[in-house]
């Protein structure tokens, strides 16, 4: 049998490779970002670990021999993961290993950008000391109302970190019943309702046709004017140049950026231009601990899928 790593990104420890002890498997480990590249490598694989790669159907109905696609992550757009599923290819992923993570970052871009920590710094490190008023507007935690767009699993967690500082928290997840929010310590909304309220507005959903740039340029015209967006989620679901004209135009007072449409993003991306939205390489989910546990938790499925048991963690059922 044959493992291949296509993504080229996250390195391999030994703590990893045990999980295939007593496996007949060759491993191997190569950069593939394109469906060409995927198809021409990996037609004698048997399982795939992958994190942001092509895995579409044309990829999927020339890979006769795979069983198993392992993702590093909860993300599966990048997956066709209903060809996979016609196909007979079991996948798995990592639902809970960056929870923590993500939720802690997310509040981190909040507190940075509304204590204004990114102008200070600069007016020191520029030699002015006497630099309060480049602090002007900043307002109490319990004053400000932070909405959430999403409320699963970190979505909860940010409102539970939020609460600690004060804020008041409001939700908008339409997949969600509004007593399941209520019970998760915030006050559930409609989405207009959410826009125009927040002082804060964070992003907890996934990268779907459905929340596809689902803060808009009209989206973004109907939040609270002096309000900041928080991205942690996904690149795609906020339209950058909009975004960048609603900062520089004053409608809005910044933003906290993780996750690009474009990764890496392109040097003149409008948002790297202003002093007031602090961006981020997609590095929401790193911790030393969550780097290992998303690592194991895919060798640990891969390696029982291949040895025909069940994966902890499926994504379709097989």
């Amino acid at each position: 049998m044959k493992i291949i790593k296509t993504d080229g990104v996250l390195s391999v420890e030994e703590e990893q490779l045990r999980y295939l002890d007593g496996l007949n498997v060759e491993f191997v480990e190569k950069t593939l970002l394109t469906e060409d590249a995927l198809i021409e490598h990996c037609r004698d694989a048997d399982a795939l670990m992958v994190l942001r790669e092509p895995i579409t159907a044309r990829v999927l109905a020339e890979l006769k021999r795979l069983k198993v696609i392992g993702r590093f992550g909860v993300g599966l757009d990048s997956i066709d993961v209903e060809a996979a599923s016609r196909a007979g290819v079991q996948v798995t992923y990592v639902p809970d290993a960056n929870l923590v993570e993500v939720s802690t970052h997310a509040m981190a871009l909040i507190l940075a950008l509304t204590r204004k920590l990114k102008q200070f710094d600069s007016a020191v490190r520029a030699g002015r000391w006497a630099a309060m008023t480049d602090g002007a507007g900043i307002t109490r935690p319990d004053r400000q109302i932070l909405g959430l767009i999403g409320f699963g699993q970190i979505g909860r967690l940010t409102a539970e970190r939020a609460r600690v500082f004060g804020y008041h928290i409001i939700a908008y997840d339409p997949h969600m019943p509004a007593e399941r929010i209520a019970a998760g310590g915030a006050e559930p909304v409609g989405f207009d309702e959410l826009l125009a309220r927040a002082d804060i507005v964070s992003l907890h959903v996934p990268a779907t046709p459905e929340t596809r740039n689902i803060m808009s340029a009209q989206a973004l015209s109907r939040m609270k004017e002096g309000a900041i967006l928080i991205n942690v989620a996904r690149g795609g679901l906020v339209d950058e140049v909009a975004l960048a004209d609603a900062i520089r135009r004053g409608h809005l007072a910044g933003a906290g950026i993780d996750t690009f449409e474009r990764e890496p993003p392109s040097p003149d991306n409008p948002l790297l231009a202003l002093d007031t939205v602090l961006v981020s390489p997609h590095a929401a989910h790193y911790s030393t601990q969550s780097y290992a546990e998303v690592r194991n938790k895919v060798f640990a499925d891969v390696a029982s899928v291949l040895r025909g048991g069940k994966p902890v963690y499926p994504v379709n059922r097989i």
